[in-house]
């Protein structure tokens, strides 16, 4: 089937507005964008970790989900999802549920590559029919900006702080596409906000209605802890591509797919620049840094591409 933009953007509104989500934070962006996978007329049953968009939109008696919505905590929002699946398809099995209903999991990279880990790999393995949807913005942003093993090296945060003695986080990005992968589930895919949302629209369609475990890795930027400006979250997420940080593939029953190639892929320095994260490492003294970040990004995309071939 065709991509349309204007139909995907025409199917009805599950994520409300008027939450209390930033400006320019890629996560309810991430939310909206899954939500339209679904068909008008079935029903979600979703489950959101402890984390930024948790406390932003559910604000006890307000909410901005339209669908069925649980809290669950840092870090169980996995088995939280395996139960909800488990518990719907016992109710259908029995005739006490009508419609069709897809459970769907959202967490930040501080519930999904850290805390919630162990959770979550139970319910992959476990083979609960769910997608597990991350929205990775690189930190605890909920509770101050704190260092994640979801990180970027170098990265100036409230627990890794870039200085004369210590450059930021001293360690790379945790490969959290690549564990999950490793699970052998039928439907993995790694991507964030490009254009007309071509990529993300087609990949959660897939992660929906792919039966058994399905996880998504969604790049979602945040203003407060990146340091950009609001309206540049969309330039962020496409330099992310283009300088192949943030390689775009999915991974479908084993067989590996990339799904966006820059025509030229760019330096790493034009990622790094709009973020006053990153900022320290454009002193004459830390050149080397860059240099190391650009080795590993180089290291990661080949890796993809051989895979990919």
């Amino acid at each position: 089937m065709a991509y349309q933009l204007k139909e995907e953007m025409s199917k009805p509104e599950r994520f409300s507005s008027g939450h209390r989500m930033c400006a320019g934070c890629g996560a309810p962006l991430a939310v909206r964008a899954v939500l339209r996978a679904l068909e008008p007329e079935d029903k979600a049953a979703i489950v959101s970790a402890t984390g930024c968009l948790q406390a932003s939109t559910f604000p006890y008696p307000y909410t901005a989900w339209e669908d069925s919505f649980l809290h669950s905590a840092f870090e169980n929002a996995g088995a939280s999802i395996g139960g909800v699946e488990t518990a719907y398809r016992a109710l259908k099995k029995r005739g006490k549920v009508k419609g069709n209903y897809k459970c769907i999991a959202f967490g930040g990279d501080g519930g999904t590559y850290d805390i919630g880990f162990q959770s979550l790999s139970g319910a992959l393995e476990r083979g609960h029919d769910f997608v597990y949807v991350c929205y990775d913005n690189e930190a605890y942003m909920n509770t101050g900006i704190q260092r994640s093993s979801s990180t970027s090296r170098f990265a100036d945060t409230s627990t890794s702080p870039a200085g004369k003695v210590v450059p930021g986080k001293l360690q790379n990005k945790k490969n959290l596409t690549d564990v999950v992968i490793a699970h052998n589930i039928p439907y993995v895919a790694q991507t964030t906000f490009m254009g007309n949302f071509r990529d993300l629209h087609q990949k959660a369609r897939k992660a929906v209605y792919t039966p058994g475990p399905a996880f998504m890795n969604i790049l979602a930027p945040c203003p407060r802890g990146w340091r950009y400006e609001t309206q540049d979250l969309m330039k962020i997420c496409k330099l992310a591509a283009d300088t192949c940080f943030w390689p775009m593939f999915e991974v479908e029953e084993g067989k590996w797919r990339l799904t966006y190639e820059p025509k030229k892929k760019l330096a790493i320095e034009e990622y790094l620049k709009p973020q006053g994260r990153f900022k320290h490492m454009f002193k004459p003294e830390n050149q080397w840094m860059i240099e190391a970040f650009q080795t590993e990004v180089d290291r990661k995309w080949q890796d993809i591409l051989t895979r990919c071939q």
